[in-house]
């Protein structure tokens, strides 16, 4: 399978080009939000971006703003072209690249729900993704992931036995979450993808560079993959990828 992001850049460049964009001295400037600019103020407190593991980038395109998470949150002043040329070969570049083309594309009016929601959306966002997994008649959810709000929902709608989970962060590998023991994202995904009816992927996973081969295993195995939250808004638009994230904001 080709490198879905570096696809999408390509995509991206043409549209930059149509639009009469690729010459304008376009200013991009990106930078890290605090937990409570991010997400507000959850009722709950576990979190990745409130425990400190993770952060939102927001970066500004001519007045839209497009949104990422990663674990490699840096500042950024320059020009559109600077961005389109970073390598892509580290968190902190593709974070940078994707909190770019979501502004970029909001800015085009291509896409919405570029911006995280607040306070106690989260916890209604994970509601509504937990109701939609069950309409696709899905008996069993594989999450890829460690989102606890997604996670309980999940949980309460189809069961412990009925989710499947699996994170990257050392912390919850081999723990118990709702019932469920997370797995490690590194060794266990294609058993996630095999004893999953539906796969739901963290946006995170464009900027950790692992979104691939969970494509691969889910077209391999037959199986329906779906991405979650605003990190990737731009990529589901550019790669024809199904989105979920009923609460984002514009």
């Amino acid at each position: 399978m080709k490198n879905t992001l570096h696809e999408c850049r390509e995509m991206l460049r043409e549209l930059v080009r149509q639009r009469g964009l690729d010459h304008a001295n376009v200013v991009v400037r990106a930078r890290p939000l605090t937990p409570e600019e991010a997400i507000g103020s959850p009722g709950r407190r576990d979190f990745p971006i409130l425990e400190g593991k993770e952060r939102v980038i927001e970066a500004n395109v001519m007045g839209a703003h497009g949104q990422a998470f990663t674990d490699s949150a840096s500042d950024f002043s320059g020009r559109l072209s600077d961005i389109m040329d970073l390598p892509l070969a580290d968190n902190r570049s593709r974070a940078l690249f994707v909190a770019t083309m979501n502004a970029t594309l909001r800015y085009l009016g291509l896409v919405k729900g570029v911006i995280h929601c607040k306070n106690n959306d989260p916890e209604s966002c994970a509601a509504e993704i937990a109701a939609e997994a069950r309409k696709t008649g899905a008996g069993t959810v594989g999450l890829v992931g460690m989102n606890p709000a997604i996670a309980e929902a999940l949980v309460r709608e189809f069961g412990a036995e009925g989710v499947r989970i699996t994170d990257l962060n050392p912390q919850n590998i081999a723990t118990r979450k709702f019932g469920v023991v997370v797995m490690d994202g590194r060794l266990h995904t294609r058993d996630l993808v095999r004893a999953s009816d539906l796969i739901l992927v963290t946006g995170t996973a464009i900027v950790n560079d692992t979104l691939d081969d969970i494509r691969s295993a889910a077209q391999e195995e037959g199986k329906r993959l779906i991405v979650f939250g605003i990190t990737a808004a731009g990529v589901s638009y550019l790669a024809g990828l199904d989105r979920w994230c009923p609460k984002a904001q514009d």
